[in-house]
């Protein structure tokens, strides 16, 4: 079994038993007791586990976090209008021919309701809600990668699909986030799903995030992506200035589209 196999295992291990022994672990997996050791302790860098004697616990945060992620159809009805507005002018950063990663996610999902009319586009997508929407797209080529299902946001996670996405090299791929950090960057609160699009920063050369402005209020438990990885933010003129102005400042362009605050029903928080 390959480390990114071991790993993915022992996180499983850890969401049904919320702990786990070292030496249960080494004679599980057929390795030494050192390797599980480095294997927690990158999962404790990451944020997922806390370390004790003879092995590590699940951090409690994550389950209820997990928990409460809604899904991914009643995501879409929340700010629609924003989100909506958001895609449009997301989408203006695609051009005909090239490849495209998009990332599970409401936002992301709006991104690709735009993009009918171009020709020639390659599509790469862990999501089936963006994959079933698509296919209605006479010009554009679909692959979708394999891996478990979640069913909360119809994404497709897994060592599988982030083995997939070593294969391309994506001209741009757009993200979703569960919340900005002016710390962690863009952060998620489901591992798998962070792994994935960590996968997905590495498979393209232009990164760009998509976040409504409530987004900004919030801060998931795993960070995906730093500001340095991130080459543009899409927003809307309802997310918090300051905070666009210091990412900006950080070196990601921001972009801040109008929206119809009356007819969306947001008040700026």
């Amino acid at each position: 079994m390959i480390l990114i196999q071991r790993r993915k295992a022992i996180k499983d291990m850890l969401l049904r038993e919320k702990a786990v022994k070292v030496s249960d672990l080494a004679k599980k997996f057929g390795v030494s007791e050192e390797t599980i050791r480095r294997d927690l302790t990158q999962l404790e860098e990451e944020g997922l586990v806390e370390r004790n004697y003879g092995g590590a616990i699940l951090v409690e945060e994550l389950q209820a976090a997990m928990g409460a992620i809604p899904p991914v159809n009643q995501r879409k009805l929340h700010l629609f209008e924003e989100k909506d507005a958001i895609g449009k002018k997301a989408a203006e950063f695609v051009k005909e021919g090239q490849i495209v990663i998009f990332d599970a996610g409401s936002t992301t999902w709006c991104v690709t309701q735009y993009l009918q009319y171009l020709e020639n586009l390659t599509v790469v997508t862990n999501s089936v809600d963006i994959a079933e929407s698509m296919s209605q797209y006479e010009g554009t080529s679909i692959f979708v990668l394999g891996g478990k299902l979640i069913k909360k946001s119809m994404s497709l996670v897994g060592p599988q699909a982030e083995l997939e996405l070593r294969k391309y090299n994506a001209d741009i791929v757009f993200l979703g986030t569960s919340g900005i950090s002016l710390t962690k960057g863009f952060t998620s609160s489901d591992i798998y799903e962070a792994e994935i699009k960590r996968a997905m920063v590495s498979a393209a050369r232009h990164v760009v995030v998509v976040a409504d402005h409530s987004k900004f209020t919030r801060q998931g438990l795993i960070s995906f992506a730093h500001f340095d990885e991130v080459d543009a933010l899409v927003t809307s003129q309802v997310a918090n200035t300051a905070l666009c102005q210091e990412i900006q400042r950080m070196g990601v362009e921001v972009y801040a589209c109008q929206v119809s605050t009356m007819e969306s029903g947001m008040v700026e928080e």
